[in-house]
């Protein structure tokens, strides 16, 4: 499957993206993270030609609230449990990646805190792991209890957008918020429909990974701990998407960025700018160029194969 991975649209090259694809046809879209704005897309719309056809995976989620309340409500209480596990999960990373750090700062010999930091770093792999699991298995407890995809109303809007995406010569994601745009693109069962190329950015970029990975290094009360946040449709393997880096992320320490090259490793950390383009397959390969996080921490493009 070709997928492209876009820069933030504040300069839209999303148009010559989608231009620049064989063949014609509708082309489908996503705006659900955008919430109770769905529908203003009309210049989205517009960067297309008028071939648009919108999924409103947002609007049929709601429909989906309206029309099956007692599956809403267990969803409500679904989302109270991960919530509680992700603040339970920031409490030990907090302690992890401090470990971490300061093991990066000691003045001992270098083989031993190369060793020491290898390990650190360890600890914070198994650690996402785990919560990864943990969120899986809450996730699973649920599907498995109430059947989501059997509930008429779902499985209604789950047909109708797999025939929208089967007459569609791409699907294109925008972003907005990447927890209500992964749980919309999971319940409608968008993955398992796809048979066009998917063009995304931000958000939408982030939701087809494996691994959503939030982070902010920029928020106003200071640096916050990039977390693993969910997994995503994992259409997209061995790529940590990361939109808008230079403005969250801070590139210029070297030591942080390292501990976050390397715990993701050995999937690449893509940093997504204004005007950046990747074109990759579901296996994560980046065309030369491609701007990322190496393992000492510093930015650096892929060069030829």
């Amino acid at each position: 499957m070709k997928l492209t991975l876009l820069g933030p649209q504040r300069r839209p090259t999303v148009d010559k993206a989608v231009a620049a694809l064989p063949g014609g046809g509708p082309v489908a879209t996503v705006t659900a993270g955008w919430q109770e704005r769905e529908p203003d897309d009309g210049e989205l719309s517009a960067l297309l030609g008028g071939r648009d056809v919108n999924l409103s995976l947002y609007r049929r989620w709601l429909d989906v609230q309206d029309r099956a309340q007692e599956f809403s409500a267990a969803e409500r209480r679904l989302r109270g449990l991960l919530e509680e596990a992700q603040e339970i999960y920031l409490l030990r990373l907090d302690h992890a990646l401090r470990a971490a750090y300061a093991v990066q700062r000691r003045g001992i010999h270098d083989r031993l805190r190369a060793d020491a930091l290898a390990e650190a770093i360890a600890a914070v792999r198994d650690l996402d792991a785990a919560h990864l699991r943990r969120v899986s298995e809450l996730r699973g407890e649920f599907c498995q209890a109430w059947r989501p995809h059997d509930l008429p109303v779902v499985a209604g809007h789950r047909a109708a957008v797999a025939r929208l995406l089967g007459e569609a010569g791409a699907l294109v994601i925008a972003g907005g918020h990447v927890g209500v745009l992964a749980d919309t693109l999971h319940l409608f069962g968008v993955a398992g429909a796809l048979r066009s190329p998917v063009i995304a950015w931000s958000a939408g970029a982030m939701a087809l990974t494996q691994r959503v990975v939030l982070f902010n290094d920029r928020a106003p009360q200071g640096p916050g701990h990039p977390e693993v946040y969910a997994t995503g449709l994992s259409v997209l393997r061995n790529v940590v998407a990361l939109p808008h880096a230079s403005a969250r992320l801070l590139l210029g320490d070297v030591q942080r960025m390292a501990v976050f090259a390397r715990r993701f490793a050995p999937a690449r950390c893509v940093l997504l700018e204004h005007g950046s383009r990747v074109d990759t397959d579901g296996e994560g390969s980046c065309p030369p160029g491609t701007r990322v996080l190496a393992g000492d921490g510093r930015v650096a493009s892929l060069g030829a194969a």
